[in-house]
């Protein structure tokens, strides 16, 4: 099983700004709407499953939890499904940079 690759909260930052990147929160919706980075899409952990038939297999992932171990196992998932995926390391509790809040 080839290994996930892990990027730091800081390191997403700057990826923010590339076309190809694409963060997805998979949080629970009364986490998100603490705040959620800008410009993530919101696929709750359960829903990534069906939610992949609508995603490009030409752009890159990285996916976000609180903590870095849900976005993991969804990252596993997605690559085993194709998809090119990163997950943030430590996730939400690590971010320092904006959120946006519900």
């Amino acid at each position: 099983m080839p290994e996930i690759n892990e990027v730091a909260p800081k390191e997403v930052e700057k990826l923010m700004n590339e076309e190809d990147i694409i963060i997805i929160d998979v949080r629970e919706d009364e986490e998100v709407a603490q705040g959620i980075i800008e410009t993530a899409k919101h696929i709750p952990l359960g829903n990534i499953p069906e939610a992949v038939a609508d995603l490009d297999k030409n752009k890159s992932y990285i996916l976000v939890c609180r903590s870095g171990a849900r976005s993991m196992n969804a990252s596993k998932y997605m690559d085993e499904q194709g998809f090119k995926v990163s997950n943030m390391k430590g996730g939400m509790l690590e971010w320092e940079g904006e959120v946006i809040v519900d």
